[in-house]
């Protein structure tokens, strides 16, 4: 395995705008965060060399993540503090040397399990790299499920921040090599067979599929949940009921979380925010920068300034800085 940099500690982090940017250090690989709240601060961003993941490192002390869902994995090591995580099932708590796991499809909330917040650094891998990982290595098919959120494993706390540590040092073979011993291990220790859907002789799945379907198609002006009901043959709290049921959220709530996928892509491409807000259906830009600070955890110029650099450095397109 290629050898890991160690972590600078003897170089003070200039602040330059609203980002601290380590001196000398060339984008992308250096450590970026924007400056949120006071005392908190984030970098949501990707390396060309991990693709299909999606990196988080942040200090969030008063920030909430709104009830969502990912189509991928999370997989995140707690480095300071504690965090809260509210789950279907209950809420946990995570401490430093803590590592969270959470699947695909699964809505949870995050916050401040402490006082003074939490340090926290995040892989969002999606479930195809996951899946790969998982043939390679396990007799598990498919998309693979973990069986533990929160688990206390310094080691691969630390095998997680060495990824970020790689992909910031500009150092791509090491942070993939790491990141796949770090995902197989994961699944050796808590990784099992996905579920398949429950067979029920209820209309519930096909209406809460269709309602999903239709508001999918429809970000920018979203039926009513008297017409989704009419339109998918229930009543409206039938309706309710089997589309928290099969996706965990009311159907406000997942749409608001599609309407983030949606901006994250246009964002990719290079449209502007308040243009991303107006095509999936945000009031305006500052109703959007609330929600997706609430789900991505940085604010959509923060997040579209990485992609762009990550674009120049591989010589894609060029996209706008977003102000």
């Amino acid at each position: 395995m290629a050898p890991i940099l160690p972590r600078r500690t003897d170089m003070p982090l200039a602040r330059t705008s609203s980002l601290w940017i380590t001196p000398g250090a060339s984008t992308p690989s250096c450590r970026q965060m924007v400056v949120m709240a006071a005392g908190e601060q984030a970098r949501h961003w990707e390396h060309p060399g991990l693709p299909g993941v999606d990196l988080l490192r942040a200090r969030y002390i008063r920030h909430t993540f709104a009830r969502h869902a990912h189509d991928g994995y999370v997989i995140a090591a707690v480095t300071g503090g504690v965090e809260g995580i509210g789950l279907p099932g209950g809420a946990e708590r995570a401490g430093a040397g803590g590592v969270v796991l959470i699947n695909p499809g699964t809505p949870h909330t995050a916050y401040a399990g402490t006082e003074g917040g939490w340090s926290y650094r995040v892989l969002y891998p999606e479930p195809g790299v996951v899946a790969s990982v998982a043939a390679e290595t396990s007799s598990l098919r498919g998309t693979p499920a973990f069986t533990t959120t929160v688990l206390h494993d310094p080691a691969t706390a630390g095998m997680i921040a060495d990824v970020h540590r790689a992909a910031e040092h500009d150092n791509p073979l090491a942070a993939d090599t790491v990141l796949r011993l770090v995902v197989a291990r994961l699944l050796a220790r808590h990784g099992s067979a996905p579920t398949g859907p429950a067979v029920t002789p209820s209309g519930g799945p096909v209406a809460a599929a269709r309602a999903r379907d239709l508001l999918a198609a429809s970000l920018a002006g979203p039926p009513s949940l008297e017409r989704l009901a009419a339109e998918t043959g229930v009543s409206p709290f039938a309706l309710l009921r089997a589309f928290k049921k099969a996706y965990g959220l009311p159907p406000h709530a997942w749409l608001t979380g599609e309407r983030i996928r949606a901006a994250r892509r246009l964002l990719e491409a290079g449209a502007s925010p308040a243009d991303t807000a107006a095509a999936v259906g945000f009031s305006d830009q500052p109703h959007l920068n609330r929600h997706f600070t609430r789900i991505v955890g940085v604010p959509p110029g923060a997040y579209q300034r990485e992609r762009k650099n990550i674009q120049d450095r591989t010589g894609g397109l060029l996209l706008p800085s977003a102000v």
